[in-house]
């Protein structure tokens, strides 16, 4: 496992950096193997905010990308919070890929989701607002419903894919009455 770390506005040491490989280590077996782990520790420079110390881990598996953020009074606080979060969803991805083995069910495949740039243009646009952040990323084809499995994985408010059913692109999506809704594109 490829595991990484970054830091900004935070010193973490030698000793700390093996105790959160050795967790991650674990966690990966939990997840059957992780290719790559990023790492990322900085400190929120807010005297108003308590838990400072915030910890950010992304594990790239065959079949997910995981991401968990966790905050605390210091480094190793928000690290075993992180790893709290990260075990409690593998648990329940582990479920949810139970219930899909029916035989009416494909596995999860690899997502293939790949951030190629973190680029920050600024484009003026009618109305006063701008685009301030860009990305760019692979566009997996997936079910709709492992697609708002990635979502929940992800933390996110919606999951851009391409539906394997129709071959168009599609979102799905977070509802406030919690429920999950897709938006599929019409072909033209």
């Amino acid at each position: 496992m490829e595991t990484s770390f970054r830091t900004k506005n935070a010193l973490l040491s030698e000793t700390d950096r093996d105790l959160i490989e050795q967790k991650l280590d674990h966690l990966s077996h939990l997840a059957d193997g992780a290719s790559r782990v990023e790492v990322s520790f900085y400190e929120e420079k807010n005297p108003r905010i308590a838990e400072r110390d915030i910890c950010e881990v992304t594990m790239h598996t065959r079949w997910a990308v995981i991401r968990a953020k966790g905050s605390g009074t210091g480094l190793m606080e928000a690290a075993d919070k992180v790893v709290e979060k990260l075990e409690h969803r593998i648990e329940k991805l582990k479920g949810k890929t139970i219930v899909r083995s029916h035989p009416h069910h494909r596995a999860i495949k690899s997502t293939g989701v790949v951030f190629d740039g973190d680029g920050e243009e600024e484009i003026a646009l009618l109305g006063g607002a701008r685009i301030v952040k860009e990305k760019s990323f692979s566009i997996p084809p997936m079910r709709p419903e492992d697609a708002a499995l990635q979502m929940q994985l992800l933390s996110h408010d919606f999951y851009f894919f391409t539906n394997d059913e129709t071959g168009r692109p599609a979102i799905v999506y977070q509802r406030e009455d919690g429920h999950v809704g897709l938006i599929d594109a019409k072909g033209s």
